[in-house]
């Protein structure tokens, strides 16, 4: 399958949310499939200094790169006559590689377009800070995420590396993987949603009570309450505890009580997010987030984006670890490989 991208925008303004489909009680109606996927990255590039827009020319030039860099990575698998990966792994971990050897990009699919708001082309998701730009990660925040990923930053060099240094490995068993190597949260932030390198449906189905947004990456079905209160501190989730209420056209969510991890990277158990739905007259939904975790990040930050409405498509099951046999293939390889290095180092390890 090749991607093919659209040098155009996707536009959303705050004129546009004036007459929308409603519910039979009254409110907004967002149920509907969502294409979550952009070409505006969340954090401003440095070309862009302190430009919080883009003209034009400087979209469609983004546009082009991003075509550009599929093609480049697609480039070894156009002819059929290519030969079998390097065994062991070529060492690429570019474009969804891994380093075992990857054979191309077409599984990336991060969206065909950049959006605007007002219009006005972003070139971030984030517009506070006024950089567009997260901020400055604790140190704590920073040494954690990188001890609960390190199966994640190991080196695949096709030997158990890790037995030459004390303490324990990357693969020692399921608990020592990533969370979301053991697919328990997101490959992709899901609270506050934030696009992803590929999976960017999200579907949501709504009553007078809840709403449902099912998220296509790692298939979690997001459960929000309308009214009431949050749970009490010590009933912690992956996903939080979301409560929702109408502010006129707009539906506020509240989530907090986060485990220890969650799918937005660096974040910790004191994150708390706020969400901003408005569904727009074209059927497109305008979503805004502030995130909030003061032992994370040295101050807040929020964004903004448009999800674009995809109602004529579905939402298919993502069957992470489809059996559990990944996990056990994880492990075992990981023996093998240590087996093999004991056994070259004469029986020490």
């Amino acid at each position: 399958m090749k991607l093919v991208f659209s040098l155009c925008l996707l536009a959303v303004g705050s004129a546009a949310i004036a007459e929308v489909k409603r519910t039979p009680w009254g409110t907004p109606d967002l149920s509907g499939t969502y294409d979550t996927g952009t070409l505006t990255p969340l954090n401003r590039p440095a070309a862009f200094g302190d430009k919080q827009f883009m003209t034009k020319e400087e979209a469609d030039a983004a546009v082009e790169r991003a075509q550009a860099e599929l093609d480049f990575a697609n480039r070894e698998s156009q002819g059929a006559d290519r030969e079998a990966p390097k065994k062991g792994g070529d060492g690429n971990n570019q474009f969804g590689a891994g380093g075992v050897g990857g054979y191309n990009a077409f599984w990336i699919d991060r969206g065909s377009d950049v959006f605007e708001i007002d219009g006005k082309i972003r070139t971030s998701i984030i517009y506070e800070p006024a950089n567009g730009r997260q901020p400055q990660m604790t140190r704590e925040a920073m040494m954690k995420t990188a001890g609960a990923f390190k199966s994640f930053a190991h080196d695949n060099d096709g030997t158990a590396s890790w037995l030459a240094h004390d303490g324990p490995g990357p693969f020692d068993g399921p608990e020592s993987l990533a969370p979301s190597e053991r697919c328990l949260i997101s490959f992709g932030s899901t609270v506050p949603t934030l696009p992803s390198l590929y999976n960017n449906y999200k579907r949501i189905v709504q009553t007078e009570d809840y709403v449902m947004i099912l998220q296509e990456m790692v298939h979690d079905a997001r459960i929000v309450r309308i009214g009431g209160e949050h749970g009490p501190d010590s009933n912690r989730k992956w996903m939080g505890d979301s409560i929702g209420y109408w502010d006129g056209d707009t539906l506020v969510v509240r989530t907090k009580n986060f485990k220890e991890y969650s799918s937005l990277g660096g974040a910790d158990e004191n994150l708390e997010v706020t969400e901003y739905y408005s569904v727009a007259e074209d059927g497109n939904l305008l979503y805004r987030f502030t995130v909030n975790d003061p032992t994370a990040w040295t101050a807040p930050w929020s964004g903004e984006y448009v999800w674009r409405a995809k109602n004529e498509d579905k939402v298919f099951e993502y069957a992470c670890h489809e059996g559990n046999y990944a996990m056990g293939n994880i492990l075992r390889g990981a023996r093998l490989l240590e087996s093999e290095w004991v056994s070259e180092a004469g029986g020490e390890e």
